[in-house]
């Protein structure tokens, strides 16, 4: 289960989203890789430190995500396997897809 959450922040020099998570396992981090296109991210990789894995982090990130997606007015484009399935599930953040 998740205790807590940091921010989300946006490297853009390092193209990759990262945000901070403590567990009942520990503290660790999300993060996402991605490649820009004009005001869309393509979300390549998504991935959550050992620590976090089936605490639901990874979740609650890519919420996060999507989100901040939408208060910017940044369209996302999922490429890896587990931000298109996330997103499939959450048919409720479709306005932010590009």
């Amino acid at each position: 289960m998740t205790d807590g959450q940091g921010r989300l922040i946006d490297k853009a020099d390092e193209n990759r989203f990262e945000q901070d998570f403590k567990s009942d396992g520990g503290e660790g981090q999300v993060w996402a890789d991605y490649a820009v296109r004009g005001d869309t991210r393509m979300i390549l990789h998504v991935e959550a430190d050992q620590v976090l894995r089936g605490s639901g982090a990874a979740g609650r990130f890519m919420q996060a995500l999507a989100e901040h997606a939408r208060e910017s007015g940044m369209k996302l484009f999922p490429q890896c396997s587990y931000a298109v399935a996330w997103h499939k599930r959450h048919p409720d953040y479709d306005d932010v897809l590009a």
